[in-house]
């Protein structure tokens, strides 16, 4: 496993961990890799993520483009991943019904001092585009946390920072690169 992908996989855990909006609402999203700059992930819907008709509800796809955009923040390597500034999604067709998978491409487009720009694309079980959207983060106060990372260029290691692999849900850990710990 990448040190980008452990990485990403840390601070999605950290977002259960909060028992929020994420953990209640796709507690299964299911991160498959993620390099610097993108996350690519899945979701099977569940009957609680649909609307009254029977398909993928809209707020399922807004809510899973601002978690994902946050996530292709960390992807660069920060812990904390700022905060809303704006979000918008455009609905293309009906993104699934219960027990279809759902998969998403979230990409950093652009991230500087203050500011961090993503988009993120969902595609439905035939590859087809059903929705997309961008969310727009200010990350001026998160940069330099102490559990920010930078990764090699190509995500495979982390070159400064601590690199952290959580062995457990009981929040085990251990340090990677220590004298006597995981390798």
């Amino acid at each position: 496993m990448t040190a980008c992908l452990r990485f990403t996989r840390r601070v999605w855990k950290s977002f259960l961990d909060n028992g929020g909006h994420d953990a209640r609402c796709f507690p299964s999203l299911n991160i498959l890799s993620a390099r610097p700059g993108v996350v690519e992930a899945s979701l099977r819907i569940e009957s609680y993520n649909v609307n009254r008709v029977g398909t993928v509800h809209g707020g399922l796809i807004m809510s899973l483009t601002d978690t994902l955009g946050s996530l292709a923040v960390a992807s660069q390597g920060q812990y904390m991943t700022g905060v809303s500034t704006d979000i918008s999604t455009s609905f293309v067709k009906p993104a699934g019904k219960p027990g279809d998978e759902l998969n998403m491409t979230a990409t950093l487009t652009a991230m500087g001092k203050s500011l961090a720009y993503t988009r993120v694309d969902f595609i439905n079980p035939a590859g087809q585009l059903v929705a997309y959207g961008t969310h727009t983060k200010y990350v001026g106060k998160s940069i330099g946390h102490a559990e920010d990372v930078k990764f090699s260029h190509d995500g495979e290691k982390i070159i400064d920072g601590e690199d952290v692999h959580w062995m457990s849900p009981l929040r085990t850990h251990t340090t990677l690169g220590q004298p006597g710990t995981a390798q």
